[in-house]
């Protein structure tokens, strides 16, 4: 499970020139022995092993055979904490719809917050010790002291060269290098092409390249060591590499999501910043968080709909360089649920024609 499950760059083609995908098949249809999270999209049902591990405080290891190379396919694999997961998660499901009219409103991590089992009793050093830092909540509160939406993007746009500056890029390819952690500890070379609204990211890695792409319309990732080596995104996570892709060629930045408000400034390494937040057309939320002093990107946090709760991506940006008269991150930080990663890159150029079909759906990974 930690796969490079990189977002933040994907790919995509005009509106009329992006191929359709044949429906996304269901969890159910791909993997053996599922019997409470059926009617979910493959994509969906792998983020909800990431929430389970993030809740939990464990691996794939701890539930999967992982000595089984076909582990996610083992119909007979029926073990106590399994079983225990699927009763957990009917629950979960019952208290909602009994007692919230069907909202999510309790999640696995609502108990357990990194643990195996939930706590039963107050701790009085906690209760008595210095406050925990107050996590702030998913949803965005609209600020009437702020300043608004326009005003805060608009400033963005200036501050990376201006929308008619970013008019004459017609194209972005860069290489450097990516670096995960744990096994995935080591630098790995990196390729980005983008038009805009089109992205491609790739990471070689020894056991085949991480591939993340989207056309407009379509996203896809192909990962190594995956159940399914070839997957397409859908709601909230195609929502999110459209994010992504707009992002790289920002002057398009406001239509990418709607419902845009802008909260209460809040710090980042103690620097004031401007948190914005819209809505995407899948339901995911992306907050961005920008610099109030330059104006410029300095993190996204979005978060993605699943079946037993929200799923967070963290890119905090950095290292911001002149590209043809516009400003482009050279570094960025990825974070997600169970795993993260460093870019840097070594190269950028603007206006560099792009074959087409580096924008389509990735073949599977083959180990090199």
């Amino acid at each position: 499970m930690k796969a490079i499950a990189i977002f933040i760059f994907g790919c995509t083609l005009a509106q009329g020139q992006a191929t359709p995908s044949p429906k996304p098949p269901m969890a159910e249809e791909v993997f053996k022995n599922i019997q409470v999270l059926k009617g979910i999209p493959v994509d969906e049902f792998m983020n909800t092993m990431g929430i389970f591990s993030a809740a939990l405080g464990m691996s794939c290891e701890n539930c999967h055979a992982a000595n089984d190379s076909n582990w996610a396919n083992y119909a007979g694999d029926n073990t106590p904490k399994k079983i225990t997961a699927r009763r957990m998660v009917s629950m979960m499901q019952g208290i909602n719809k009994s007692f919230f009219a069907g909202r999510q409103v309790v999640t696995c991590y609502s108990c357990h917050r990194g643990g195996d089992h939930p706590k039963t009793t107050p701790n009085l050093n906690t209760i008595y010790g210095n406050p925990p830092e107050e996590e702030p909540d998913d949803i965005v509160t609209a600020d009437p002291n702020a300043p608004t939406a326009d005003q805060v993007l608009d400033k963005y746009i200036r501050a990376i060269g201006g929308a008619q500056k970013w008019n004459t890029i017609t194209s972005l390819v860069g290489k450097g290098t990516s670096m995960g952690y744990g096994p995935e500890g080591e630098k790995r070379a990196f390729e980005i092409y983008a038009k805009p609204g089109m992205r491609t990211t790739i990471i070689h890695t020894r056991d085949g390249d991480n591939t993340a792409a989207y056309d407009g319309k379509n996203a896809w990732q192909a990962v190594p060591l995956r159940p399914v080596l070839v997957m397409s995104l859908t709601g909230g996570e195609l929502d999110g590499a459209k994010l992504d892709a707009e992002l790289a060629f920002p002057a398009r930045l406001k239509q990418a999501l709607t419902n845009w408000r802008v909260g209460r400034t809040d710090s980042i390494e103690g620097r004031k910043v401007q948190v914005v937040q819209g809505t995407g057309p899948g339901g995911a939320l992306g907050t961005l968080y920008f610099d109030d002093e330059t104006g410029l990107l300095v993190r996204q946090l979005r978060y993605a709909n699943s079946a037993v709760g929200r799923i967070p991506i963290q890119v905090d940006y950095a290292d911001y360089r002149d590209v043809n008269g516009v400003k482009m991150p050279y570094r960025w930080q990825l974070f997600w649920l169970d795993g993260r990663e460093n870019v840097e890159l070594t190269e950028l150029q603007a206006n560099v024609a792009i074959d087409a079909a580096k924008f389509g759906k990735p073949a599977a990974p083959v180990a090199k």
